[in-house]
Parts: structure tokens; C-alpha cells; sequence
């Protein structure tokens, strides 16, 4: 991989302040936000009782903005790391494509109105839940553990996990059992799936300074705990259907995705030397995204159709 290294140079940032409108939707990181309102949407079609078609939308545009605030806000404060790494050198700030005085208004507006208008529009649980996530995100992960700590990833991972009570919370005003059980398979998926690029782009996190698992234990050690937490998540992502708000085709579903997890994971900690061991930490990678996508696509399905129960009705709607 090429040591590319772009600093983002204050007299240039401010020479050229405010980027177009592609600028500030990168700032957000819409493909994290993508994951993060399909699983609060599962969680929220989850929950017990019905919810007007027009306030889940509204609560899940707000969990949205809220994610791509704390996505923006990380980017804020990273900016002198993804200067570093080949990876992000290219995103807006690094680039000087915004200030970050700009990075900092912009997503610091979307963190309290995001939270604001969730608690107006659903309730202030949700709200509540919302507003911690983005701090837990921005002050423990991103400012704390990222540049500390190895096992960065496995506790910041648990930002990415809440979705699912979020949504659940909006829906009903609590949350539940059943939530954070989905809060759970997120939280334990997290470690495999983000370690598998760890295992690629080590040298980027090295030369960033940021000490991930392989740059501090080194890619062995890496390699065994993707296998110790893939061999958890198989049998935990069938706590859905032992709880009994996953149904037959979740079940099915589940087993066959985990069983495959696990075997990823295998060839991941099994091949360890040359292009083929990188080839294998990527095809773990690429399959934890599919993993945890069907996994929910299944769940949303089930719930929100009435399929768990042998019904076809849409639970969440009028």
C-alpha cells in the first residue's frame, strides 16, 4: 500500500472556507448511516403496539441526523489521523475542503436539533438514548478510547449497537429485553467485522498512531479474538428466536449466517501470511456486512409483516 500522507494545513483551511453540498453529506458518513437507521427501523418495527406511519419516519430522519452528527463530529476531532491514512486523507477536512470551525457548527447544530425534535416528535426516552449515544460516540470513543486503547472498537463499538433500543424507545417510550438483545448481536458483531480491516489496514493505523489490536498485539493475536467473538455472535444471534420474536424463517436464517460467520472467521485466523491471508480478512469483512444486514432484513420482515406469527399485517402502521 502507498504511504500517502496529505496534512491539512491551517493557512489553507482557511483560505477556502465552505464546501459544497457533497462536502458536508460526506461529513455525515451515509453509509454508517445507512446501517444505523435500517437497524432502528427493525427495532422499531419490532416493538409492541402500532406507531403512525408519518412519526416513525420523522423518529428514524432524527436518529439519522443524529448518526451522521456524531459521524461528522468524529471527523471534527480525527482530522490530523485521517490526514495520515490512505484511507481518509481524501475526506473534506483533511482535504481543506472545510473548515473545521464549519465541521464543528454543522454538526454540532444537527446533535442538539436531531435529539430535540426526537423528543418533541416521539418521546424523550428515545431522545434521551439518542443524545448519550452521541456523546458516548464523540467524548469516550472518539476523544478517549480511539487513541488509548487496543479494545477501542469493543467498548466504543457500543455506539453502533443502540440503534435498535432507539428505535424501540420511540415506538413505545421504554426500551426492553428483546432491544437489547439487538443491541447485544450489534455490540458483539462489531470487534470481527471492524478488526477484519484492522488486519488490512494496519500500516495506516500505525502510521496514524492509533492504536488498533493489530498494531499493538500484532495480526495473530488479531486473528484469534476475530475467532473468540465469532464463535460467540453464532449462537447469540439466535437469541431472537429462542426469546420468541424471531420466527421460523429467522431461525433458519440465522443458523445458516452464523455457521458461515464462523467459518470466515476460520479462514481468517487459519491463513495468516501472503495475499491470501489478506484476501481472507477481507472476504470476512465484506461477509459481516451481509451478515448483519440479512440478519435484520429477516427480522424487519418477520415483525413487520406478522410472519413470526403466521399473520401478514404491518404491526407498526395505523
Amino acid at each position: 500500500m502507498p504511504d500517502v500522507t496529505v496534512q491539512a494545513i491551517p493557512g489553507k483551511l482557511d483560505v477556502a472556507p465552505g464546501g459544497d453540498v457533497a462536502d458536508f453529506v460526506e461529513l455525515l458518513k451515509p453509509r454508517v448511516m445507512f446501517l444505523v437507521v435500517f437497524t432502528a427501523l427493525v427495532g422499531l418495527v419490532a416493538a409492541p403496539g402500532s406507531m403512525h406511519p408519518i412519526l416513525a419516519i420523522a423518529a428514524l430522519a432524527c436518529i439519522a441526523v443524529g448518526a451522521g452528527a456524531s459521524g461528522a463530529l468524529n471527523m471534527w476531532y480525527d482530522a490530523d489521523i485521517d490526514a495520515r491514512m490512505a484511507r481518509t486523507a481524501g475526506r473534506p477536512l483533511p482535504q481543506g475542503r472545510i473548515t473545521p470551525g464549519e465541521a464543528l457548527a454543522f454538526s454540532s447544530v444537527l446533535s442538539i436539533g436531531s435529539v430535540l425534535c426526537l423528543g418533541v416528535m416521539a418521546n424523550w426516552v428515545a431522545a434521551a438514548l439518542l443524545a448519550g449515544t452521541i456523546a458516548f460516540y464523540v467524548l469516550v470513543y472518539t476523544m478517549w478510547l480511539k487513541r488509548s486503547t487496543p479494545q477501542n472498537i469493543v467498548i466504543g463499538g457500543a455506539a453502533g449497537a443502540v440503534p435498535p433500543m432507539i428505535g424501540w424507545a420511540a415506538a413505545t417510550g421504554t426500551v426492553s429485553l428483546e432491544s437489547f438483545v439487538m443491541f447485544l448481536i450489534i455490540f458483539i458483531w462489531t470487534p470481527p467485522h471492524f478488526w477484519a480491516l484492522a488486519l488490512v489496514r494496519s500500516k495506516d493505523y500505525e502510521r496514524a498512531g492509533v492504536p488498533m489490536l493489530p498494531v499493538t498485539h500484532g495480526p495473530d493475536e488479531t486473528r484469534r479474538q476475530i475467532l473468540i467473538y465469532s464463535l460467540i455472535l453464532a449462537p447469540l444471534g439466535m437469541a431472537p428466536s429462542v426469546m420468541g420474536f424471531g420466527g421460523m424463517l429467522y431461525t433458519v436464517t440465522a443458523s445458516i449466517l452464523g455457521a458461515f460467520f464462523v467459518v470466515f472467521a476460520f479462514d481468517c485466523y487459519r491463513i495468516r501470511k501472503g495475499e491470501e491471508a489478506d484476501r481472507a480478512a477481507k472476504h470476512l469483512f465484506a461477509y459481516s456486512v451481509l451478515y448483519l444486514f440479512v440478519l435484520f432484513a429477516v427480522l424487519l420482515v418477520e415483525q413487520g409483516f406478522g410472519f413470526e406469527s403466521g399473520a401478514a399485517s404491518l404491526s407498526w402502521t395505523l
